[in-house]
């Protein structure tokens, strides 16, 4: 497998045929690659925010790597979020970081929007992701994808919680040969909870 630029920022066929087997399904409407592995495999997949079956999608960067989503819901099972939550309650400073990391988030899904060529997406407008702005985590998926894609210094959720799975994967680390099936189909059937709304809702 040739392996892309850590930097590389458009995405190849074959990242997208890399994301469709990490996800176990097929990718949709990806505009940038938004993190590499040192490797070059992706990490993140930086997705518009209306797909292409006129779904709004507010999840700008979509962590999709087995091996740090899987250490991430570790995380997560352990009742890091709720931690964290009552944090951002008692920290003013970390409250302000956290607000400020909302903003980054919606001006990178503008800038994602216009590169994709999208009209505004009305109905997600203001709304990032993850819990964000107010003092409350709902995904840490979210805020280490944006971490990685953003860089460190911008979400402190996300980066305290990349530190907190150094032990399972790091930025120095590559895990992906044993991560997915590299062999394996690309999946075709997209069998994901949008599709599955967009049908339920033509059926009504």
């Amino acid at each position: 497998m040739e392996e892309n630029a850590p930097e590389a920022k458009t995405p190849a066929a074959e990242d997208l045929d890399t994301l469709s087997l990490q996800l176990g399904r097929p990718v949709r409407d990806v505009v940038e690659i938004g993190a590499r592995c040192r490797c070059g495999s992706p990490l993140v997949a930086t997705t518009a925010p209306r797909l292409s079956n006129g779904i709004p999608f507010p999840t700008t960067f979509y962590l999709t790597h087995p091996t740090i989503t899987a250490a991430v819901s570790r995380l997560e099972a352990a009742g890091v979020m709720a931690e964290m939550s009552e944090r951002l309650q008692e920290d003013s400073a970390l409250a302000d970081a956290y607000r400020a990391a909302h903003e980054a988030y919606l001006a990178d899904r503008e800038r994602v929007r216009t590169a994709a060529g999208l009209e505004p997406v009305w109905e997600i407008e203001g709304i990032s992701a993850g819990g964000m702005p107010e003092p409350r985590v709902k995904c840490l998926h979210v805020h280490v994808g944006h971490s990685l894609a953003a860089g460190p210094g911008v979400n402190p959720i996300g980066d305290e919680a990349l530190q907190r799975i150094a032990a399972d994967w790091t930025l120095e680390t590559c895990t992906c040969r044993s991560a997915w099936d590299h062999g394996a189909d690309v999946p075709k059937k997209d069998l994901s909870r949008h599709v599955k709304r967009l049908r339920s809702g033509d059926q009504e």
